[in-house]
C-alpha cells in the first residue's frame, strides 16, 4: 500500500514540474493570456541573421517578435512583418534597423522611436529602415583599404 502512495506522490510531483515548465515556456514566448499585439511591416535591403521569431527590441527591452520574412520580387528587398506589444505606441517617423548582439552574437530588430505627434496604426509600414551590415564585407573593406592602388 505504501508503494502505491509513493508512486502517486511521485507522479503528482512530475506532473506539477511539467505544468510549471509549460507555464514558464509560455511566458517566454509571450503566449500567456492578456498580452495583446499589433502588426507592423518594414522593407529591408538585408535581414542577414534575422529569422522568424527573432526579437524586436527598444532600448534593449524585448517589445515584439518578427512574425514573417519574405523576398519582394519587385524590389528585391526583404519584407518583414513584426508583432509589437499593444502598449508600445510608435510615432510614424520611427526608425527600424537590424542590429547585432556583438561580433559573434545573433541579430535582432531594433526600433528607435521618432518624435512625430502622429502614431503608426496597426498594419502600417515603418518607412525608415536600415538593413544588416555584413561583418565580412566590413573586414574585407578594412583589410583592402590600406593603399589606394590596391597593393
Amino acid at each position: 500500500m505504501s508503494e502505491t502512495r509513493l508512486e502517486i506522490v511521485t507522479g503528482a510531483a512530475v506532473l506539477a514540474a511539467a505544468l510549471g515548465f509549460l507555464f514558464w515556456a509560455g511566458r517566454g514566448a509571450e503566449i500567456s493570456a492578456g498580452t495583446g499585439h499589433y502588426p507592423l511591416t518594414a522593407s529591408f535591403r538585408s535581414v542577414e541573421g534575422v529569422t522568424v521569431g527573432s526579437d524586436v527590441r527598444m532600448a534593449g527591452v524585448k517589445v515584439g517578435t518578427v512574425t514573417d520574412l519574405e523576398l519582394n520580387p519587385q524590389t528585391f528587398f526583404a519584407d518583414a512583418e513584426i508583432s509589437l506589444r499593444k502598449d508600445v505606441i510608435l510615432p510614424d517617423d520611427s526608425v527600424i534597423l537590424i542590429a547585432s548582439e556583438g561580433l559573434l552574437g545573433g541579430a535582432f530588430v531594433e526600433i528607435i522611436p521618432g518624435g512625430s505627434l502622429t502614431n503608426l496604426e496597426p498594419g502600417e509600414e515603418i518607412l525608415d529602415t536600415q538593413g544588416a551590415v555584413s561583418m565580412l564585407a566590413l573586414m574585407m573593406k578594412f583589410a583592402g583599404g590600406g593603399s589606394e592602388d590596391g597593393q
